[in-house]
């Protein structure tokens, strides 16, 4: 059966709404990535991590945070896989970054150039990127703080993440169209999100590889 790798932050790994800054409440076991999954019938690779950015090392969580560095590694450790579906952008929104929407494309740029690669579609025998926009934060709760300035930058970044994937010929799924950031923070899914995306994905992708 195909094999999908699922790439992305802290909403790819499954956190929950933050209630506080020290939340430590256990992941969500049926992430979106899991629904999609099984819904349709495929093996899949998990590669999120909290934090996680499209190309900025992080003052505060460290250098592994800039995505660059572990899509190679993912790539280059996993496989063969058919698809890979990418879902960045909402870290690099941060305050301490001070990004712009252009910037922060930039980093996706450099990431569908990695995939689209002969060296990486030959290694795993050809593969489908699946860009996928994450719902815009807001700047709510307990990490209002820490991504101000959000709110000004999220419709940007969507809508230069479509424009990127038409540009490159890859799929483009817009997580916003089906699913809003929780109350509580702003920026994290809770289950029934996770859930309906996962969900809607599997769709998508059905009607996207269905024969014509």
């Amino acid at each position: 059966m195909p094999t999908i790798l699922c790439f992305g932050d802290s909403n790819t790994h499954g956190v929950a709404p933050l209630t506080d800054i020290d939340n430590t409440a256990p992941r969500i076991a049926r992430r979106w990535p899991v629904v999609m999954a099984n819904a349709l019938g495929w093996d899949l690779v998990e590669e999120g991590l909290p934090g996680r950015t499209f190309q900025f090392p992080c003052p505060v969580m460290g250098p592994h945070m800039d995505g660059r560095i572990g899509l190679f590694m993912a790539l280059e450790s996993h496989g063969p896989i058919d698809a890979i579906a990418i879902m960045l952008g909402t870290n690099d929104q941060k305050a301490h970054f001070e990004a712009t929407p252009d910037e922060i494309l930039a980093g996706a740029a450099f990431f569908l150039d990695v995939c689209l690669s002969d060296e990486m579609q030959t290694r795993h025998g050809g593969f489908e990127p699946i860009l996928i926009a994450p719902p815009q934060p807001v700047e709510r709760g307990p990490l209002a703080e820490e991504f101000a300035g959000a709110n000004d930058k999220g419709q940007a970044v969507t809508d230069g993440l479509r424009a990127l994937a038409e540009a490159r010929d890859v799929t483009f799924f817009d997580a916003g169209s089906d699913i809003e950031t929780a109350q509580i923070d702003g920026i994290h899914f809770d289950e029934a999100s996770h859930e309906v995306l996962g969900n809607a994905l599997a769709q998508f992708i059905i009607s996207e590889t269905a024969p014509e």
